[in-house]
């Protein structure tokens, strides 16, 4: 029996290799490992490093339902080798296990980043045997003992945190105990084998139609909480149960029984499992955010964008509804440089005469819509000291366009013998190479020939499970496509250095950082009600970074002042997605927005920098008080939203500003309404007396 024990960034690791030849996980905390707290029966078993189903396989013992545990050969991997390296980036450690029987190899990847309480993790399989072998689940994070710490039942002292995400109300965490996900009566050592699983799943390519690829788990009696996200743009899956009285979590890319994925694996090949980041600390929702927030910032391709911030017009929400024509532009552009707008982005509809949904796939401009053709209004954004940007929905074609009945079904997903159809268009299949050069040749044409220095990438389909064409499952077609995906980008963002892509899927639903460690922008909402908005822009940092997180404000024309301001501090301590139509706004409200934006270009390289805190807890659109702060260096900010309900509310910022803090309305410069800093218990108190009021305020 051998021990190792890790220490690394705040985070203790412990491993045990058994007399048997086997590795657990015995630990995976910002806490010190105490033995005694593994109080099951049945000793260590089911502290497994790795998952691993292949079929034909026997499970053995008592799995019940379809939880990942006593995966075969999962259960009977020995240990063969364990690496503990330094990289550029932090500490690796890489740990290898082997099947006699299979031949099958498995290394656990650890890579710790320096700075930051988080781990990314992730499992290579190698097929070192003779007979090729069909993979049905492998974890890329496997962790037993959730509950272990402290003496309080597990009911008594964990809560697990969701975030629920849906077109127009995306990012909404709620919070549950183990008898509200019905996991209550689990305590060892006098418990009771169950079949219940919290599973937490997506299947297919809009990732965060459901769920944001996280989660969190608080141990409340001992301070101590886990946050993860799961790094994949396709089918994932997490789940927390069971085993022998211990609570377990699993993260995993897709699955057979979630999402009709398996792989065959032949002999010498090998297949590598999704991301996954894992964050340990002993401190609560906020401080494990302000952790995941410096690891992204870490894993995500180095950019101008998110170094300078810059501020984009949009003309579509609440402006123009995807029905541009030059004439419409030119006094939004003039519109948008007057007030301080840096980058003007033509939203849908610019390829079309008439309606465009499922005209899409070629990208030529309308004639229609712009007789003296798109340059003609790209060239004015230029001349106005803007960059020029377009919409695309490159990754589809609609069912009317043109080359769609042209071509071969292997430029798209097929199954069942049939192209694949979602909402009047085709699912481009990204493995295939001419697919992938055709796409090309679109994004170097507008840049070359237009200027386009900013690209909306928007995505309104789900093709569901996958493709049957050249692969080993439906499951198996959808993850190819969806890395090929990924190598495309890469691939445009070597060939276009300086250009700009936001993430949008309808808005928020491919929140998700497989695409945002390349993208520098996300759209995290179509949500078109201001007030509602300011719910999503709240809880945007516990997902992205501050800087990736594109909020909307679209001041409305029938408008008053309050109504601009409350539009403008929605974006303003993340990143302004400017819309509305200014040029038909009065003057006065049209100041406010050059105001808010000129106070954005003063504050945003604190933004880029910052960490996000929530005191008065995660929004709901219920709530009638909302808060949102950003701490950077000697000096907080904070935003606050009321609603509706009572005029007064008490904020406590505690930790987050120093004691001696002094407390400014940096925006609006007209307010009226009393605020206060009180050192003694560090709250802010403020009084809104009208409905529907926000403001932005700076401790320092």
């Amino acid at each position: 029996m051998k021990k190792i024990q890790i220490f690394e960034n705040g985070i203790n690791v412990v491993f045990e290799i058994t007399d048997e030849e086997q590795i657990r996980l015995l630990h995976f905390s910002a806490l010190p490992f105490n033995e005694n707290t593994l109080t099951s029966k049945t000793g260590k078993a089911g502290f497994s490093l790795v998952e691993l189903q292949v079929s034909g396989l026997d499970r053995a013992g008592e799995r019940h339902g379809n939880k990942y545990i006593i995966t075969a050969p999962g259960y009977r991997l020995k240990y063969k080798n364990f690496k503990d390296m330094n990289n550029s980036i932090g500490r690796k450690l890489e740990i290898t296990c082997y099947d006699d029987q299979t031949g099958l190899e498995t290394i656990s990847h650890m890579q710790f980043y320096n700075g930051t309480q988080v781990v990314r993790t992730w499992t290579e399989i190698n097929n070192c045997g003779t007979e090729t072998w069909t993979i049905e689940y492998v974890s890329s994070f496997s962790l037993t003992g959730l509950e272990k710490e402290g003496l309080l039942p597990q009911d008594e002292k964990l809560r697990i945190g969701i975030c629920h995400n849906s077109w127009q109300r995306e990012l909404q965490w709620q919070f549950y105990s183990l008898e509200q996900v019905g996991l209550g009566l689990a305590q060892s050592p006098n418990f009771q084998h169950s079949s219940k699983v919290l599973g937490v799943t997506n299947v297919g390519s809009w990732s965060t139609k459901e769920y944001i690829p996280m989660g969190f788990v608080e141990n409340a009696e001992v301070g101590s909480s886990l946050m993860w996200q799961i790094e994949h743009n396709g089918s994932w899956h997490w789940e927390i149960s069971d085993r022998e009285g211990h609570l377990y979590l699993q993260l995993s890319g897709p699955s057979e029984i979630e999402s009709h994925w398996s792989k065959e694996l032949s002999p010498n090949e090998s297949f590598k499992s999704v991301y996954c980041a894992v964050c340990a600390t002993a401190g609560g929702f906020d401080e494990a955010v302000a952790q995941m927030t410096r690891y992204r910032r870490s894993i995500r391709r180095k950019n101008r964008d998110n170094e300078r911030l810059a501020v984009i017009f949009n003309d579509y929400m609440n402006c123009l509804w995807a029905d541009p024509t030059a004439e419409k532009e030119f006094p939004l552009i003039d519109a948008a440089a007057e007030v301080g707008c840096e980058y003007f982005c033509i939203d849908a509809g610019w390829y079309a005469d008439g309606v465009w949904w499922d005209w899409v796939g070629e990208w030529q401009e309308s004639r229609r819509r712009f007789p003296n053709g798109l340059r003609e209004v790209t060239n004015y954004i230029r001349k106005k000291g803007l960059v020029p940007g377009v919409w695309l929905e490159i990754e589809v074609m609609g069912i009317k366009c043109p080359l769609a009945d042209k071509l071969p079904d292997d430029w798209f997903f097929v199954r069942h013998g049939r192209r694949v159809f979602d909402r009047s268009r085709y699912q481009l299949d990204f493995r295939n190479p001419v697919v992938r050069e055709y796409c090309h040749g679109i994004i170097d044409r507008l840049v070359k020939e237009y200027g386009v220095g900013y690209i909306k990438m928007d995505y309104n389909i789900e093709p569901g499970i996958g493709t049957e064409l050249g692969s080993d499952s439906f499951g198996d077609g959808l993850l190819e496509h969806e890395k090929a995906y990924l190598a495309w980008l890469d691939e445009v963002f070597d060939r276009h250095k300086g250009l700009i892509v936001e993430n949008c899927s309808s808005g928020g639903l491919r929140m998700d950082y497989a695409l945002l460690s390349r993208c520098s922008i996300q759209s995290t909402s179509d949500q078109d009600d201001y007030r509602k908005y300011a719910t999503i822009a709240a809880n945007a940092p516990s997902a992205l970074c501050p800087e990736q997180a594109a909020v909307w404000s679209y001041p409305l024309v029938g408008g008053d002042r309050e109504e601009v301001v409350f539009n403008m501090v929605n974006a303003m301590l993340l990143r302004i997605h400017q819309s509305g139509n200014l040029a038909e706004i009065d003057i006065e409200r049209q100041e406010l927005v050059r105001e808010a934006i000129t106070v954005y270009k003063n504050i945003r390289h604190d933004i880029r920098k910052a960490v996000p805190f929530f005191p008065l807890g995660l929004s709901k659109f219920s709530d009638n008080w909302i808060a949102l702060g950003l701490e950077c260096d000697e000096k907080s900010y904070l935003a606050v939203w009321r609603r509706e309900g009572a005029s007064n509310c008490v904020i406590h910022v505690g930790e987050h500003v120093p004691e001696n803090a002094r407390i400014s309305c940096i925006y609006p410069a007209y307010n009226e309404f009393p605020f206060r800093y009180e050192p003694n218990n560090r709250t802010v108190s403020v009084n809104f007396e009208k409905p529907f009021t926000a403001r932005l305020f700076l401790l320092e």
